[in-house]
């Protein structure tokens, strides 16, 4: 172990963590240095398995552990974007070209008080705040828009097993068109 899993073409092996409350309302976490916000993730390691990764990536970016979580589900598939080219390490080898993630859902079952941002040597993120189900989808940058919204809708059932939140008022009638059919597929 030690590199970063990075596929034939060009993927790179990550986990994606949705962290709900008993409120139903999700935890996004904010970018060291600057107003970004999005949910931790974190790359898998070569010859580690993805609930792996996801426990040591809690730890390192927001300081939890096993015993404050509990797993709800996991996205059935990877789901994958690409990067925008000027996001891309140009001289980097193997070239990765976007990110394929397994989505967590966890509750907290512990105090957010148990949060913490200086288990790492160099921390991710320096807050977090909650927010209503779909915020997420608006808050992170424009590339990962979708696999969020493909990841909420996965796995909304296992926090709203009687129904997911309907989408909001500030939702885009172009994401509308665009995500449902990533939903259908």
């Amino acid at each position: 172990m030690g590199n970063d899993w990075i596929d034939s073409e060009g993927f790179r092996a990550n986990v994606g963590i949705i962290l709900v409350n008993d409120d139903g309302r999700l935890m996004l976490a904010g970018r060291v240095g600057n107003k970004g916000w999005q949910f931790p993730q974190g790359g898998v390691l070569v010859g580690e398995d993805v609930e792996q990764a996801m426990y040591r990536e809690l730890e390192e970016e927001v300081g939890l552990g096993q015993s404050d979580v509990q797993v709800l589900g996991v996205t059935q598939d990877w789901l994958r974007y690409r990067l925008p080219e000027k996001f891309m390490r140009r001289n980097a080898v193997p070239k990765c070209v976007g990110q394929k993630q397994r989505w967590f859902m966890l509750r907290l079952v512990s105090s957010d008080d148990n949060v913490r941002f200086d288990l790492s040597d160099k921390p991710e993120f320096d807050r977090i705040r909650w927010v209503n189900y779909w915020r997420p989808v608006n808050e992170v940058i424009y590339f990962k828009r979708r696999v969020y919204a493909r990841a909420l809708s996965e796995l909304g059932s296992t926090v709203y097993p009687v129904g997911m939140p309907p989408k909001p008022g500030w939702w885009p009638k172009r994401w509308k068109t665009v995500f449902d059919k990533d939903m259908a597929e």
